[in-house]
């Protein structure tokens, strides 16, 4: 999610305002030495929909963000203040609405409009150190709206992980890159009262194949507040057909050991796989597929509200209409298990398929 920020077949639109200040005490440059002034720029966006299930009810909304039914939706005011130096940068990325909260599930108040708060330090243009929190490395798909073609989230995204706080170091050479970094429990900005503080491992390597092939091998893990251990691996592949075709592929499997109350427990998994497929026949409209495969037979994550473990197999159709910094996406989706034991229709009866529209808008500056 955060370091797919970095790539280019996922749209967005941004328009950067430039603050550049200078200071009168301030050394003079050297001869032949250029000083560049620290700069500002604001971006931010906002977002809203309208959700209608076909089986009347909104209890077949199990991904991030779109869980209604029947009724127009606030998805989230955002706004991000960076300030760049030659060396050192500061990030604040404020997120206000349903959107945010949900993002930011383990905080409680005013501390949940925080989406990014991080200061970084680049000792060298191929090191740089960043300490703070940050939207997480893994996964193709981020929380800001205008940066994904799809409205509704993925399983993957919604099983996360969103954030993480921490200290990370990411240094490049060439064509590869590399990030190495230890944080707090996935998505705990402040470790709870009472549970354990164990540190997590971060890290990713990164490659750029080709002019149109990238590759990001992805991994988070550690021991979780409740005592469980958990190990997640993930990889994300993007490549550039043509001016107006490219793909996106994302596989992830989070391997959970459970504590029994004196050690933990056997290996369990869940994974994921999505295949994104975008086209733009015109620059003001663009269509993408997302099919996805979510397994999680052992109930660990979405579906632990249904009676045993099942897969789910998601087709999402968006459309994309762009003017500006403005985008009207109209989206259907049809979600299909394997048993008859996570959606219901419309007389509350199980069964094996769900299917609704989104209408949404977001506009981004």
């Amino acid at each position: 999610m955060a370091a797919l920020g970095l790539l280019t077949f996922t749209f967005s639109i941004a328009q950067n305002a430039s603050v550049t200040t200078t200071t009168d005490t301030a050394p003079a440059a050297t001869a032949g030495e250029e000083k560049k002034a620290p700069t500002l720029s604001i971006t931010g966006s906002v977002d809203a929909y309208y959700k209608y299930d076909f089986a009347d009810t909104k209890a077949n909304g199990f991904t991030s963000f779109t869980q209604t039914h029947n009724s127009f939706s606030l998805g989230m005011a955002s706004l991000k203040f960076e300030h760049k130096g030659e060396k050192v940068s500061a990030v604040a990325d404020l997120g206000f609405g349903p959107r945010a909260k949900d993002f930011a599930y383990t905080d409680n108040g005013i501390t949940q409009a925080i989406k990014q708060l991080y200061v970084s330090y680049s000792p060298k243009d191929w090191l740089k150190f960043t300490l703070g929190t940050w939207a997480t490395h893994v996964g193709y798909e981020l929380l800001d709206p205008q940066l994904n073609r799809n409205y509704s989230m993925s399983y993957m995204f919604t099983n996360g992980p969103f954030s993480h706080t921490g200290l990370k170091a990411e240094a490049s050479k060439g064509k590869h890159g590399f990030m190495l970094g230890v944080s707090n429990a996935t998505d705990f900005r402040i470790p709870p009262d009472g549970q354990i503080n164990k540190k997590f491992l971060l890290a990713q390597y990164s490659l750029a194949a080709t002019e149109k092939i990238k590759i990001y091998l992805n991994y988070v893990g550690g021991q979780n507040p409740d005592t469980s251990k958990t190990n997640q691996f993930d990889a994300v592949i993007t490549a550039k057909v043509n001016d107006k075709f490219n793909i996106g592929y994302n596989g992830t499997v989070n391997s959970t050991q459970l504590w029994n109350g004196s050690k933990n427990t056997e290996s369990k998994a869940w994974w994921g796989s999505a295949l994104y497929l975008n086209y733009d026949p015109k620059a003001w409209f663009g269509l993408t597929l997302r099919s996805e495969l979510f397994s999680d037979k052992h109930q660990f994550k979405t579906l632990s509200i249904a009676s045993e473990g099942c897969n789910i197999f998601s087709t999402t159709l968006s459309a994309n209409f762009k003017t500006g910094g403005f985008i009207f996406i109209p989206e259907f989706r049809l979600d299909n298990s394997n048993k008859k034991i996570l959606f219901t229709d419309k007389d509350g009866a199980f069964t094996k398929s769900a299917a609704s529209v989104v209408f949404a808008a977001v506009y981004a500056f």
